[in-house]
């Protein structure tokens, strides 16, 4: 059976506390180790501005000068055009399209390498690691970080920028109750039950919520209702807008075990 966490991470609590349904109870602060510390200056230029469309713009504009985002076309290689182009912005719209797709592949070995959270579905529910599904993830996570610009590096920044427009945005605020359409229940492992309508869920490394109950009906007969620690959240298309095509409702979850309500349609 494949493994629910790794013996390590690179985050400040331990893999097997993060992916726990008890940390979602009482959920803490993650950090990605160092990130915070390498960029402390993009982080203390945030801390000027009380305007959040002007952190955004701030974001962007490090991203460019940092990494290039945006500015492939202005390289004279093709090698180097295509290394540019491959930003953190193709993968978020790649998930979008399919999950399962090379670009979800290196979104979840990121949550992996970072998180110690690996995938649990990736074209297939994952059961064994010599299986096809985690051999079909592998080798789809190894292509689509190929000829990339330190992609997990932009991965990093991104989700402690989230963070930490999320405590800038909703002080406070611990977690989120979030929506996931589904379905077959059958792609997710039970772990648990917590009521008549309660379950806990071993979801995938990486998943895809709503803030819209009827947004969340649009992709299955059943939605999963879940109380999200900020923590967990890697992207919220709200704090980015225009970044992705679904409007101002979606967020990427990092996942674990989860207590969710199963409604049904």
């Amino acid at each position: 059976m494949a493994p629910a966490t790794l013996p390590v991470n690179r985050c400040d609590h331990p893999p097997w506390v993060i992916a726990s349904h008890l940390f979602n109870r009482n959920p803490l602060p993650i950090e990605i180790q160092g990130v915070r510390r390498a960029h402390r200056s993009f982080f203390a230029c945030l801390d000027r501005h009380a305007d959040p469309a002007a952190r955004a713009r701030s974001f962007r504009d490090y991203m460019r000068i940092v990494f290039r985002v945006g500015a492939w076309h202005r390289e004279p290689s093709r090698r180097a055009r295509r290394s540019l182009r491959n930003s953190f912005l193709r993968f978020l719209r790649g998930w979008m399209l399919d999950s399962s797709s090379p670009e979800g592949a290196v979104l979840k070995g990121w949550v992996e390498s970072r998180f110690g959270i690996p995938p649990a579905f990736h074209a297939g529910l994952i059961e064994d690691v010599h299986g096809p599904a985690y051999l079909l993830y592998l080798a789809e996570r190894m292509r689509g970080s190929a000829r990339t610009n330190a992609v997990e590096s932009q991965f990093d920044l991104l989700y402690e920028y989230v963070q930490y427009e999320l405590r800038r945005r909703h002080p406070g605020v611990r977690a989120f109750t979030l929506y996931r359409g589904v379905k077959n229940l059958g792609d997710y492992r039970v772990v648990g039950k917590t009521g008549e309508t309660g379950v806990v869920l071993r979801l995938n490394s990486l998943n895809s919520f709503s803030s819209r109950l009827e947004h969340a009906w649009q992709f299955g007969s059943r939605v999963l209702e879940a109380a999200v620690p900020a923590s967990k959240i890697f992207f919220r298309s709200d704090l980015l807008p225009g970044i992705l095509p679904r409007g101002e409702e979606e967020s990427l979850v990092i996942g674990g075990e989860y207590e969710v309500t199963v409604r049904l349609y």
